[in-house]
């Protein structure tokens, strides 16, 4: 069968979303798919499972919802820990369109800073850059990280009286959310301004972060569930919010969603977008993820798309254990950035070197999104390299599929998230793992406040001798175990001392031959 029958035979359209998927230069013998007939069946009765509440978060004992955030239903009217469903969805959303309405008519406020990490933040971040333009309502920035230097740049860029900040964090006690959150509101309080009267919060009910928003009288908080996890909560009101302020489309972001999700509920496998993506995902990687997956969007508005990836599927994939408990160290490895830019970057390796990937390329068929229409070449070539690019790999047997979309828009993006979350599910079914927790995550942070206690002990030890020389050996006997139980190591004193060196004033270094030999003091 040549290509174009190949391609002919296997594209995939969804003509109400404007959306295709192409797989035909994936490489897979014709009769791949009907033969994985018994694990798709085996995929499509864990989807309805999961959607029809069954727990799949076993380390939160939690049931995963997100699917009802778009078709609310769907949901049980309670989920396991007795918390309403369809009332919250329905008043959830409401209260959103209510209070970006009053603070658009206030116009009070013109800049929304975001604070949260990982799916608090990558989420709300991809919509913004997808959608957003120099006529949005607010205009959007984000504090995602706990570093210093980022929290200056940013806080110094914008005019904190005009700015509401909203600090996302469900449990309220993520470290990095929360020295962010402090960050600014010693930049409010510098500038002479009241941190609560230019917050809000999304958290969840009762915790650290909507006790301290009660308390301090901030302008609104917005209640997270227990049943929507973070890397799929974009169509929550984590997602929902910063878009409504920003004065984006939130019904039609979440109907696309809704009619991605019917689309690939079908259980005829030759026509649900989903389940061919992870089948492809399976073949190329063998089962076991020996390939990686290069994103690479033909669109600007698409940059952070290879980002958002990331998180959705190699921190639902990356498992070490299946279902079953056995060892299988799954997962996908994911990276890119954007076409044409890529042609100059590692395009060169994906077609000469390594034949270690497969590429997804996203293409957007109009190239003009917010209507205007000048006369230009750049979007016809913005196709070219994006056709040449994926015939100069097909020429070397490198595997790609292409996701083709009509325009970036609300809805298409919607549907765009939606596709990828059910291909997640379904590979993870296939693979028989949980797509649905995260325990390698939670053991980072672990180890990360164990490391805080060994810093702060190590900054207490060393100023209780001003003017004498340690090293990390000399300090680590002194060292009591974290509240975890773990006990510090020398090159995590060393690490700690060093921090110290750079950061602390009165603390010096004096360097030896090797780090063990280093020196450090507190001189008072």
């Amino acid at each position: 069968m040549d290509s174009w029958q190949r391609y002919s035979q296997h594209l995939v359209r969804y003509a109400d979303l404007g959306l295709s998927l192409d797989i035909s230069q994936m490489h897979f013998p014709e009769g791949y798919v009907e033969a994985k007939s018994d694990a798709c069946a085996k995929a499509y009765t864990y989807m309805r499972e999961l959607e029809a509440g069954a727990v799949a978060n076993v380390d939160e004992d939690r049931m995963v919802g997100h699917y009802w955030l778009r078709d609310a239903s769907l949901a049980p009217e309670k989920d396991n820990q007795d918390e309403e469903i369809r009332d919250y969805i329905g008043s959830c959303n409401q209260a959103i369109l209510d209070f970006a309405k009053e603070t658009h008519a206030s116009a009070k406020l013109t800049h929304l800073l975001v604070i949260g990490i990982g799916g608090s933040a990558l989420g709300p971040q991809l919509i913004a850059d997808a959608l957003g333009s120099d006529r949005d309502a607010m205009q959007v920035a984000f504090l995602d990280n706990t570093d210093p230097d980022g929290h200056a740049r940013m806080l110094g860029e914008l005019p904190l009286k005009t700015t509401l900040s909203l600090v996302i964090s469900k449990s309220g006690g993520t470290k990095e959310t929360a020295n962010s959150m402090e960050a600014a509101q010693i930049a409010y309080a510098a500038a002479g301004l009241t941190f609560a009267e230019h917050a809000a919060a999304v958290t969840g009910v009762g915790s650290k972060l909507d006790k301290v928003a009660k308390e301090a009288g901030w302008l609104k908080r917005f209640a997270m569930t227990g049943w929507v996890g973070g890397r799929t909560s974009v169509t929550s009101v984590v997602g929902l919010l910063p878009m409504a302020l920003q004065g984006l489309d939130i019904t039609a972001f979440l109907e696309g969603a809704r009619l991605m999700d019917a689309h690939t509920r079908s259980e005829d496998t030759s026509d649900n977008a989903a389940m061919l993506m992870a089948l492809m995902w399976h073949f190329a990687g063998d089962g076991v993820g020996k390939k990686d997956m290069v994103i690479l969007p033909y669109k600007d508005r698409l940059t952070l798309m290879a980002k958002y990836l990331q998180q959705l599927i190699m921190e639902s994939l990356g498992k070490e254990h299946d279902l079953d408990g056995k060892v299988v160290e799954q997962g996908i490895a994911v990276y890119g950035n954007k076409g044409s830019t890529d042609q100059h970057a590692y395009v060169q390796q994906l077609r000469d070197g390594v034949n270690n990937f497969f590429a997804t390329f996203i293409e957007v068929r109009e190239s003009f999104t917010d209507g205007r229409r000048e006369s230009s070449q750049a979007g016809d070539y913005l196709q070219g390299f994006l056709r040449g690019t994926r015939r100069a790999i097909a020429d070397k047997k490198r595997p790609s599929m292409t996701l083709s979309l009509a325009n970036v828009d609300a809805r298409s993006v919607g549907a765009l998230i939606a596709l990828f979350e059910r291909a997640v599910g379904y590979y993870a079914a296939i693979v028989n793992i949980n797509a649905y927790h995260q325990p390698g995550v939670e053991a980072g942070k672990v180890a990360a406040e164990a490391f805080m206690a060994f810093l702060q002990q190590t900054r207490a030890y060393l100023q209780t001798s001003p003017g004498k020389a340690f090293t990390a050996d000399d300090i680590l006997p002194h060292l009591k175990p974290a509240a975890s139980g773990e006990t510090a190591t020398a090159e995590e004193v060393y690490h700690s001392l060093i921090h110290m060196a750079h950061n602390d004033p009165g603390v010096s270094l004096a360097e030896g031959k090797a780090p063990r030999e280093d020196t450090f003091t507190f001189q008072g």
